[in-house]
This record gives C-alpha cells, sequence and structure tokens, in this order.
C-alpha cells in the first residue's frame, strides 16, 4: 500500500491473538495500529486516543462487535467501524450494518481485501470529518446571523441605538417596577428642529453622518443606566426610571442642551441644531407604556409649536399638580411652628410569642386646610426642599420623649424606631444631634433604633460605614428598612455594623400568591440569620403571612393584622396599660 494515511490511528479488536497480530503486522508500516482482545478494552482505548478507524471481530468474549458499535459512535462520532465476520451466514454483519458499521471482511482473512477495505474505509472518515468540519460552520454561520438579525430586531440600523422596539420593550419593564414599588419616572421625546431641511441642504450621505453624530452625543449625555432609543426620522426616546421629581427631569434635559449646543462638523461644514423635548410622567400623566408615549409626543408637538428650542410636559393635569404642590410646600413649611405634626405609633410583635417587643415612631401631618396629608405626598417634597432635617429632627425628639415618658409611668414598649432620612443622614453634625437629643431626653441609647434606607447607605459605602460605627459606639441599634428594593452589595453588607434587616411590605403583602416574594422573604430571612441579624416584616395584614413567617422564623412583625399607627394615648391605654395589668 502507499504511504498515504501515515498519520492514521486503527484500532485492531479480536479475541484471537494470531489474527489481530497477522492485521496489525499488515498495516503497521502505513499506520499506526493499536491491538485489543476484547470490546470493554477497546472502549477503554477510544477514551484516551484519537481512533480514525476500527476493525472488529463481530463474536468477542463478552460485549459483542455489534454490540459495541453505538458506544464508539458516542465516544468517537467520526470513528468508521468495519466489521471482521466469521459467521457462514451474512445475518450478523448485515445487522451491524444496519447499527452504523461502514463495512465487513469475512473470514478466512483475505489481505488484499483487508488493503481495499481500510482504504475504503479511511476514504469515508475524511468524508465524515469534512462534513463535520461544515455543519459546525455552518451552525456557527447560522448562530452569528440569528444573532445579527436579533440585534438589528430592536436596534437602529444607522446608529447603533435601541429601536422603538426594544425601548417599549424596556419601558414597560420600568412601569412595571415603578408601580410595584410606588415609584416614578419619565419619557423625554426628543426631536431635531427642521431637520427635513438640514438633510435635504446636506444630503442623504450626509445627512445620515449627521445624524449617527447626534445619536452619539445624546449617548454620552446621559448616565449608562438610562435608555435612550432612536425612533423614527430625526425623533429619538429618553427613558428615565425612578425620578423623584422635575427637578430630575430638567436637569437631564439640561445636559442633553448642553451636549448638544455645540456645532457638529459634516464634510467639513460647521452645522447648530436646535432641539425641541416632550416629557411625559408615569403615573401622573399615564399608567401604560403606549399612552406615555403618546403624551410625551403630544408635548413635543406644543414645544415645536413654540419655536422649538424647548422642552415642555405634557399639560394634562400640569397646572393642578402644580397649584398643589406649591400649596403643599408653602403649608409644610409653616407646619413646624404651628404644631401640625403628630407622632403615631405602631407596635412589633415577637412572630413565636406575639408580644409586643417594640414600637415604630411614624409622621402625620393634620393640616388645617388640607386635612390629613399622606406621607406619600409631603415627605418626598419634605426631602426635596431640605425640610426633612428640622422635620426629622423633631420626630426623633418627640419619640425619645415619648419612650422616656413611658418608662417614667413604668411602662417597657421595647425597642423605639425612627426613620433616619437621606439628608438627615448625610449631614456633618449627626452624631452630635444624635447625642445630645438621647441626652436631653435621659433615654436608654440601646432603646434607640434608626432606620436607614438602603439605597443611600450604598451612595458612598465607605462614609456610611464610618456614621454607622459612630452611631454604634452610642448604643444606639441600626435596621435597613425596606430591604430588598434596591440592589444590596452583599460583600458592603457584611461589613455595615447593623443588627436588623427589614423586609419591605411589597413582598410581604403577596406572600401568599407570589412564588417570587416567598422565595426573597426566605433568602433575606436566611441571608440575615446567617449574618447574626434579625429580620422584621412589615405590611403584615393577614393570618396567612404571619402563618408564613412562623414557618420560616422570622424574628419580628408588624402590620395592619395587629394595629394600625395610633397616637401615643392609644398607644398606651390599648396595649401598654392592658400589657401591665395582665402580669
Amino acid at each position: 500500500m502507499e504511504n498515504r494515511n501515515s498519520n492514521k490511528n486503527i484500532l485492531i479488536i479480536d479475541d484471537e491473538p494470531p489474527i489481530r497480530n497477522l492485521i496489525a503486522e499488515f498495516l503497521k508500516d502505513n499506520f499506526a495500529c493499536i491491538t485489543a482482545d476484547s470490546a470493554e478494552e477497546a472502549l477503554k482505548i477510544l477514551r484516551s486516543s484519537d481512533i480514525n478507524l476500527v476493525l472488529t471481530d463481530i463474536n468477542l468474549g463478552g460485549m459483542t462487535g455489534t454490540e459495541m458499535i453505538p458506544h464508539v459512535h458516542a465516544a468517537s462520532p467520526d470513528t468508521v467501524v468495519m466489521m471482521i465476520s466469521g459467521e457462514g451466514s451474512m445475518e450478523g454483519a448485515i445487522n451491524a450494518m444496519r447499527l452504523g458499521a461502514f463495512d465487513y471482511i469475512s473470514k478466512p482473512l483475505d489481505l488484499d481485501h483487508i488493503e481495499v477495505a481500510v482504504e475504503r474505509a479511511l476514504e469515508h472518515h475524511s468524508l465524515l470529518v469534512e462534513k463535520r468540519k461544515h455543519e459546525t460552520r455552518l451552525e456557527e454561520l447560522v448562530k452569528q446571523r440569528t444573532e445579527e438579525l436579533i440585534y438589528l430586531s430592536y436596534h437602529d440600523a444607522l446608529t447603533n441605538l435601541p429601536n422603538s422596539i426594544l425601548f417599549e420593550d424596556r419601558l414597560s419593564q420600568a412601569i412595571a417596577h415603578a408601580n410595584r414599588f410606588k415609584q416614578s419616572l419619565a419619557m423625554l421625546y426628543i426631536s431635531i428642529d427642521r431637520f427635513d431641511h438640514v438633510n435635504d441642504t446636506l444630503g442623504h450621505r450626509l445627512g445620515s453622518e449627521l445624524m449617527k453624530k447626534v445619536a452619539d452625543r445624546l449617548s454620552r449625555s446621559v448616565a449608562e443606566d438610562l435608555t435612550i432609543a432612536r425612533f423614527e426620522g430625526s425623533e429619538f426616546a429618553l427613558l428615565i426610571p425612578q425620578i423623584t421629581g422635575t427637578e430630575d427631569i430638567i436637569a437631564v434635559a439640561n445636559d442633553i442642551y448642553s451636549a448638544l449646543e455645540a456645532p457638529f462638523v459634516v464634510d467639513s461644514k460647521e452645522i447648530f441644531l436646535s432641539f425641541s423635548v416632550g416629557i411625559s410622567l408615569y403615573p401622573d400623566d399615564a399608567t401604560d407604556g403606549q399612552k406615555l408615549l403618546k403624551n410625551a409626543s403630544a408635548a413635543l408637538a406644543g414645544a415645536k409649536e413654540q419655536g422649538g428650542n424647548n422642552y415642555r410636559f405634557y399639560r394634562s393635569g400640569m397646572n393642578e399638580r402644580a397649584l398643589k404642590r406649591l400649596i403643599l410646600e408653602n403649608s409644610l413649611r409653616k407646619a413646624i411652628e404651628r404644631e401640625e405634626f403628630e407622632v403615631h405609633y405602631q407596635p412589633k410583635l415577637n412572630v413565636k410569642t406575639d408580644k409586643i417587643v417594640g414600637v415604630e415612631a411614624l409622621v402625620r401631618w393634620r393640616n388645617q386646610d388640607l386635612g390629613l396629608v399622606s406621607p406619600k405626598d409631603f415627605i418626598p417634597l419634605a426631602e426635596m426642599t431640605g425640610l426633612i432635617i428640622p422635620l426629622g429632627e423633631w420626630v426623633l425628639r418627640t419619640a425619645c420623649k415619648q419612650l422616656r415618658a413611658w418608662n417614667n409611668k413604668g411602662f417597657s414598649p421595647g425597642v423605639m424606631s425612627v426613620n433616619l432620612s437621606a439628608r438627615q443622614f448625610q449631614r456633618e453634625c449627626l452624631l452630635e444631634e444624635i447625642e445630645s437629643i438621647v441626652a436631653e431626653t435621659g433615654i436608654d441609647a440601646s432603646k434607640l433604633e434608626l432606620e436607614l434606607t438602603e439605597s443611600y447607605l450604598m451612595k458612598d459605602p465607605q462614609r456610611s460605614i464610618a456614621t454607622l460605627h459612630s452611631l454604634k459606639k452610642l448604643g444606639i441599634k441600626l435596621s435597613i428598612d425596606d430591604f430588598g428594593t434596591e440592589y444590596s452589595s452583599l460583600s458592603y453588607l457584611k461589613r455595615l455594623p447593623i443588627d436588623i434587616l427589614k423586609i419591605d411590605q411589597s413582598f410581604v403583602q403577596d406572600l401568599t400568591e407570589n412564588p417570587d416574594d416567598i422565595e426573597l422573604v426566605q433568602a433575606i430571612t436566611t441571608l440575615a440569620h446567617n449574618l447574626r441579624l434579625k429580620v422584621i416584616a412589615e405590611g403584615v395584614e393577614n393570618a396567612e403571612q404571619l402563618q408564613f413567617l412562623k414557618d420560616i422564623d422570622c424574628d419580628e412583625w408588624q402590620g395592619y393584622y395587629f394595629s394600625r399607627p395610633v397616637t401615643s394615648d392609644v398607644f398606651e391605654s390599648s396595649f401598654l396599660r392592658t400589657a401591665a395589668s395582665t402580669v
């Protein structure tokens, strides 16, 4: 035989040494031959060696050659199997070929026949290898093309920005998140003023180049977590999730105008562009994506009608909301001196014993003109205007005074919890202020718990950790409120000197219906206990929720199922005196 296949490996299997040695001796000058006396030994060799051709007797001791065929192809799909048949009948060889054997050789052996059969089998092996390479390459090309098509389905071909399909999908997700966590978001519709005229002047090619430059500047002018997309023609859309007020939107709009005010250079020409922006808000203007888009588009049309180069909020309800906010802000500034605020108290109970172990102080505003104002309305406004600082200090002092008053009467309501706002936490004089209030009211600092929100702790974790350690030195307990609503950094969570994790009520409310919330609450509880922290669940409203908290060994709970927040007098008469009378 010509030495055309010197790099081919052949495995020869026969339980008769003379036969396998004869074949190996005949083939050894042109092939690397390996021999085995059983199917079991051959399969071990296949798993560790690169075999191109298997030459095997049908009848072997133990596993037969026919039974071995599927195992060979499972271990090495491109390996060709050729059978050696010593039976007078061809039935065994035919059955082997049905199972995947390529050819057979009859005994007694004809070496010339072996030469031809081996050459043919190895040619078939080469074809299999080439076929598999082509199939693999085809699969890769199909996968690559599929990925390209998917990308093109969701992105603008000219600018590579998300297109309207991807934007609307992200908008729907953002709305669902905002709805769940009672947040607001904004949608901005941005359009190049009189772009048709610019495009006609430049021509299609340069107009496209200009559009890419606009898209690039827009992308670089906003934060990475904001979604900006190109819609039709010269229009873009921007999604701003989790806004706290119109100031957030105006700041982003100003950043966009600043980025776009410099001239664009296209084909050595300086081109100045102006832009109009229409803005709609969730949930103020609409509660679904299509209506938000429609309202932002209407606001954009209004901005263009005013001459362009400006932004405009969606008109419906804006005047009413602006007036309401103005009234609230003016009233809020006078509320403290008018003593319109009240502190209500909600009991916290031990999950196992259902005994009161603490109380949370919650501020309420009863305005003489507006009536009872929801904390959802005035707390964000107080944060925005900075009035949360004197208000927060007043709540903390009032709660500590009340705790001392109850202690003086012989009542022990447990730990008094008070919320600490972001602005309070960031103040340089925070420690001195709290230490002063604790000393002034004469309470035991270990009976005071400050509730902090993880969102502002994570903004500057190093500074937060230092402040928390200073608070801990005063003996104060620390808890993270609304845990689970933000993207917590577990590496920092382990470093925070806190005592308690408080599960947000949005997860507790759907415990009996939402499997995701069930798993999340279980995970938070397990995490907290592993970190030697207590777990408090808020917003418990029924027996099923409470039973679940008992089943997962949650430590404490609070909610309407036991009591709403009540005035100090009601708290004292309903809970403290009742508890004292049963002792």
